[in-house]
């Protein structure tokens, strides 16, 4: 819907309540299947399917016997493993295909087994069974994903095969720079940064404002997690916030992602605010672009799998949500100056008055030299009590340092995310807390201080 007369009055309130309460900040809310075909046999058993890797990871063909023992003498069976990884069957008399592995076929590659059992009236040669999935889980494009518990950021349960639902829209994002963080105390961080897109669907149309960022993190064990975040603009005018979580197995180029909407409760498309929704996200890194498909899985029937996704052991897991340890001021550490774009009024939605001020660059100085990163916002919630929540990224001399500044006024508590062995690695330690946002130039001005 149309952003109406009253709703500009909210909006240059919100405006005021950052600079005049100093206020800059916002709460993000909190939000191979193939079967095998086994060989005839003459006067034995005929082995018509093999090992099927439902689970697993990545694995597109399954243990594959294609030979089985003859009866007239016996022919060798050739039975082995085919498909992208596995066991492999290193031959077994002729005949009767070997079983349905759960889990499905892992690891880097099988080798093709050789040889089988020959005889007269020798029983079909087994099929070999499927190989264990490598660290994190396995694929599986029409299974389930069940996250690892850490993994706390919508359907920790398990997260449904989209295609099984309804296609509610494609989006086509430009990706205009990447960060590549390094190797953080969470893994390996990149920041993919939103250049606008197309949002395109039956009930949805709209543009993909620039600004966005997609947080991609990889464990150690290959395993994918994210977080999007995302300002739609509606064809009506209506803008909608959207920040998507997502995760993949190992060796997986497609990650399975919830989105979470925020809409006006007034506009048509409130619809948004209740659904229940998944989808994939894949980039094209020599195309500089990024493919959204969100589906609704409110009645999408129940995946003939699931894949588990596992977590490293010992790893830190990444912080879903903002860090609430308060205490004192002690020293400094750093000051920055951010400026800041026009106010984004959402609108009251679910989880309150959601209001978006966009992060448009700025400068910081003190144990931290650099610059701000246009992109990002602070995506706060508006009300009696005041919810900041920032998100953004300082650039310095080549290394990166990832922000979430947020609380109430009086209470901010900020998040830092930066390369382990890295110049600034001393912010991984979480004990620092913020001042609240002063006037700056363009914006507001911020002091972090050690926590006492």
């Amino acid at each position: 819907m149309r952003i109406q007369a009253s709703r500009s009055a909210i909006q240059g309130l919100a405006r005021l309540i950052l600079v005049a309460l100093l206020s800059g900040c916002g709460s993000s809310g909190g939000g191979g299947s193939g079967g095998a075909s086994g060989g005839s046999s003459t006067g034995g058993s005929s082995a018509t399917g093999g090992t099927t890797a439902t689970g697993g990871s990545s694995a597109t063909g399954g243990t594959t016997a294609t030979g089985g023992s003859s009866a007239t003498g016996g022919a060798p069976a050739t039975g082995g493993t085919l498909g992208t990884g596995g066991v492999t069957a290193t031959g077994g008399a002729g005949g009767t295909a070997g079983g349905h592995a759960r889990g499905g076929a892992g690891g880097g590659g099988g080798t093709v087994g050789k040889g089988g059992a020959t005889g007269a009236g020798g029983a079909g040669g087994a099929g070999g069974a499927g190989g264990a999935p490598p660290a994190g889980g396995a694929s599986g494009s029409d299974a389930t994903i069940v996250p690892d518990p850490s993994w706390a950021c919508g359907m920790p349960k398990g997260i449904a095969s989209p295609t099984r639902g309804t296609l509610v829209f494609k989006a086509s994002l430009q990706v205009t720079a990447t960060q590549d963080v390094g190797a953080t105390q969470y893994g390996h961080r990149r920041v993919l940064d939103i250049g606008g897109g197309t949002v395109t669907g039956t009930k949805l149309q709209a543009t993909v404002m620039k600004g966005g960022f997609d947080f991609e993190l990889t464990l150690s064990n290959g395993v994918l997690e994210l977080e999007q975040i995302d300002v739609l603009k509606a064809s009506d005018g209506t803008l909608i916030y959207l920040r998507t979580c997502g995760v993949a197995p190992s060796g997986t180029s497609e990650v399975r992602i919830v989105p979470d909407f925020e809409v006006a409760n007034s506009s048509s498309l409130a619809w948004l605010n209740t659904g229940t929704f998944a989808g994939t996200r894949t980039v094209d890194a020599s195309g500089n672009t990024m493919e959204v498909d969100v589906y609704d899985v409110s009645t999408a029937s129940a995946a003939p799998s699931t894949v588990t996704i596992t977590a490293p052991s010992g790893a830190t897991p990444q912080p879903w949500d903002c860090n609430t340890v308060t205490g004192a001021k002690g020293a400094s550490v750093f000051t920055e100056n951010v400026t800041l774009g026009s106010s984004l009024s959402i609108g009251t939605s679910k989880r309150g008055n959601r209001n978006i001020i966009p992060i448009t660059g700025g400068s910081v100085s003190g144990k931290v030299n650099g610059t701000v990163v246009y992109g990002g916002g602070d995506y706060q919630l508006v009300g009696g009590t005041t919810k900041l929540d920032a998100r953004y990224v300082i650039s310095s001399n080549g290394d990166f340092v990832i922000v979430r500044n947020c609380g109430p006024i009086g209470a901010l508590v900020p998040l830092f995310e930066t390369r382990a062995d890295g110049p600034y690695a001393f912010l991984n330690t979480e004990k620092y807390v913020s001042s609240d946002p002063g006037s700056g130039s363009g914006g507001v001005s911020i002091t972090f201080y050690e926590r006492q």
